[in-house]
């Protein structure tokens, strides 16, 4: 979400005169509002539509080939960039408020539009729809701070979108011309309107160049003809809808390329600009956690020409050196070996990018998970941490989060959140679980009793979202919609699934594995007395927390460690699936990601078995815990690959190595250690090329390494810009 204060650095105006103008725009948007609010969702939809663009759009900068920079505004409508679907920046209005220019008309204003938006926005409809066993489930939404095992997320974050087809009949062509009034197709078909209203904005920017200004005309109503007029085209539509991840662009883009190239209309030289611009635009508009592009992998009906794309797009993003967009390589045994290759160049020289996505293992597993044939399974796209949807014919939003260490913490402590008191799950008091199969038992009541509310809580928030808005660019570029006459979210969409990110996976099973150990196999401590450590933070359990830390970890090649796990993550993965049928979902699956929820989560856990001390981050991803790796790359490699890929929507699996793996003589052998790792069934893997000198000095002088990217779970950032404590989680990854 922009608030007003951001407004003020990126236009380097005052706060007044900011303020004042969000606070007109927002008034005439409020009213307007209040005229259409009867009217049907699509038409309702696109009268502030005409509202909201061209206010979100800013001119060109210097150096942009391309136009469509945006700045939302505090009031509007969107999937996700600011909020699920219709959204208002309280923050920022309070921000106003507070200032000292604020007069008491002004801010008496303020407080009538607060009051207008604090009961429409479509977060509080989503929740005001909860019955109220769910309500009482998930009280807050606030997992940043509030302590429970589960908590909702607000977003339409799992869409990917057919540009192919935008591409290919352009925006006059896609809607027929006299669609029936008051339809879906009337509305977008006046949508198609307002973008086409915003090229012209841009045309009359004194700030975009002529050659510019001769694309935008072209574009407007002519399906593009040129490289550049397919990216501007994209690019414009991507920012209106509201969508954050871009799917397979090398399909989409790459004839373009291709043609362009062999004609002579376009140099090398001159394409890589336009992509690097691109790039640059991408990275000004999204968030680090989203921006994929997808590059490489099966059913591409032109390789040749898409791997053209591919192979810029790599060297555009070795050029440009930012945390986005995110690239991503999908790859198979037979592909061009040139994309591979230039994909470990960039990686060596940090950029963490593409992230490498293994066709022969992601395939089967996905038409596994998702019940589809092969055909329907290669187009499976990654997108915003790591998970999946089926291209452009699938939704896959992850709107809900479970912490899984904390859920056995609850299950040890009687059913009660030991940092709280809150009763959370009945399970059976702590002094009976007397068997690890009952430790077992009530650990997976907890988990369940969140898996079944998240999964309830899904299907209500795509069922407000479709009745709030027909989100029409998300609906024209979406397979089946358009030709259902139904919005995205409201039955348009052919494969409606769902996600649910879990966290502290392999703490838990590291925990779990040490209480059947110590505990129950061989009984060198009662479980009241380790649940007494823990509760102590092992103050005063020094040689207990040694015992524990000593116990096999997975990531370790280790085989009742990883039997753990693998119980852990099939639990999960299937009693998610489960729910899929109870709620009416196509799909509802788990996604192990992250997003440094890993660091934010473990804060409200307390120590746990495995040897972690209360508040330390959680294992990130599919990664064994902090620093449990003890064993090498082989062995933490060989744990990977036995978490089953075809029981989940998407895994990220981070891996941190020393530069010296990427010299000229050790290159051919981290090559080899890769490619087994794929060959044995790893489906993944994101790569940070760096030292622990690097991130120690990056600590300690933060303005001398604005270049250096990590990855942080399923997206990278400048290492300068994490909080410590993730920082710190980055900096205890075991580093091969």
């Amino acid at each position: 979400m922009n608030t007003l204060e951001h407004y003020c650095r990126v236009h380097n105006f005052g706060t007044t005169a900011v303020a004042r103008a969000s606070i007109l725009y927002a008034r005439r948007f409020t009213q307007r509002f209040a005229e259409v609010e009867h009217l049907p969702a699509p038409r309702r939809e696109v009268e502030l539509l005409r509202l909201q663009f061209p206010t979100a759009l800013q001119p060109p900068q210097s150096g942009d080939l391309l136009a469509g920079r945006i700045l939302y505004p505090c009031v509007g409508i969107s999937p996700e960039p600011c909020g699920l679907g219709w959204f208002f920046d309280f923050q920022g209005i309070h921000d106003w408020m507070a200032c000292a220019t604020c007069s008491a008309d002004e801010a008496e204003e303020a407080r009538t539009l607060i009051r207008f938006w604090e009961t429409r926005i479509t977060q509080v409809r989503v929740r005001a729809a909860y019955p109220p066993e769910l309500a009482a489930r998930l009280p807050t939404d606030d997992w940043f701070n509030a302590s429970d095992v589960g908590f909702p997320l607000y977003r339409m974050a799992g869409t990917v979108l057919d540009y192919g087809k935008l591409l290919e009949r352009g925006l006059d062509g896609l809607v027929p011309a006299d669609p029936e009034p008051d339809s879906l197709f009337s509305a977008a078909r006046e949508a198609i309107g307002v973008l086409q209203s915003s090229i012209d904005f841009y045309a009359a920017q004194p700030e975009t160049p002529d050659d510019l200004r001769d694309v935008l005309h072209s574009i407007r109503h002519q399906p593009p003809r040129t490289f550049r007029e397919a990216l501007q085209l994209f690019w414009l539509w991507a920012i209106h809808s509201g969508t954050w991840n871009y799917g397979r662009l090398d399909i989409a883009l790459g004839p373009f390329l291709a043609r362009d190239l062999d004609a002579g209309r376009v140099t090398e030289a001159a394409a890589l600009d336009l992509l690097c611009s691109q790039w640059r635009l991408m990275h000004a508009y999204t968030n680090q956690y989203n921006n994929r592009v997808i590059i490489g992998g099966q059913g591409r009906p032109d390789e040749a020409a898409a791997d053209r794309f591919a192979l810029l797009a790599i060297e555009a993003t070795q050029r440009v050196r930012l945390n986005q967009p995110q690239l991503s390589l999908r790859f198979y045994r037979g592909q061009n070996p040139l994309l591979w290759a230039r994909a470990l160049d960039a990686i060596g020289e940090g950029c963490t990018f593409p992230m490498l996505y293994n066709d022969e293992v992601n395939i089967p597993a996905v038409a596994t998970a998702f019940g589809v044939d092969s055909a329907t399974a290669e187009r499976y796209t990654p997108y915003g941490c790591g998970e999946y949807v089926l291209g452009s014919s699938s939704v896959g939003t992850p709107s809900g989060v479970v912490n899984l260490l904390k859920a056995l913490e609850v299950a040890l402590h009687g059913g009660r959140d030991p940092r709280t008191n809150r009763p959370l799950v009945a399970t059976p008091p702590a002094g009976t679980l007397d068997t690890f199969d009952k430790v077992w038992r009530a650990y997976t009541a907890v988990i369940e009793a969140y898996i079944a509310a998240l999964a309830d809580q899904e299907k209500i928030e795509y069922a407000v979202a479709g009745r709030e808005a027909a989100f029409l660019y998300l609906t024209m570029l979406s397979d089946d919609s358009m030709a259902r006459g139904k919005g995205i979210f409201d039955g348009g969409i052919r494969h409606l699934g769902g996600t649910l990110e879990t966290y502290g996976n392999n703490n838990t099973a590291d925990s779990l594995h040490v209480i059947d150990e110590l505990v129950f196999r061989r009984q060198e401590i009662s479980l009241a007395e380790l649940v007494a450590a823990l509760d102590a933070n092992f103050e005063g359990h020094d040689e207990l927390r040694r015992r524990c830390l000593a116990v096999a970890k997975y990531g370790n090649d280790e085989a009742t460690a990883d039997a753990m796990a693998r119980r852990v993550h099939e639990h999960v993965c299937r009693a998610t699936r489960q729910q899929a049928a109870r709620v009416g979902l196509d799909s509802y699956q788990v996604v192990v990601i992250n997003n440094w929820a890993n660091v934010v989560l473990g804060r409200c856990v307390g120590a746990s078995a495995e040897g972690r001390l209360a508040g330390d981050t959680l294992a990130n991803g599919n990664n064994p815990s902090p620093g449990s790796d003890r064993s090498g790359p082989t062995a933490f490699l060989n744990s990977l690959v036995r978490l089953d890929p075809s029981l989940h929507a998407g895994a990220v699996q981070n891996m941190k190595f020393t530069k010296e793996w990427f010299r000229p003589e050790n290159r051919p052998k981290f090559d080899a250690l890769l490619r087994t790792y794929f060959a044995q069934g790893g489906a993944q893997a994101m790569i940070t090329v760096v030292s622990r000198d690097d991130l120690e000095s990056a600590m300690r002088e933060p303005e001398k390494w604005a270049h250096l990217l990590v990855r942080v779970g399923g997206f990278s950032i400048r290492f300068i810009d994490l909080p410590h404590d993730a920082q710190m989680e980055v900096l205890h990854r075991t580093l091969h």
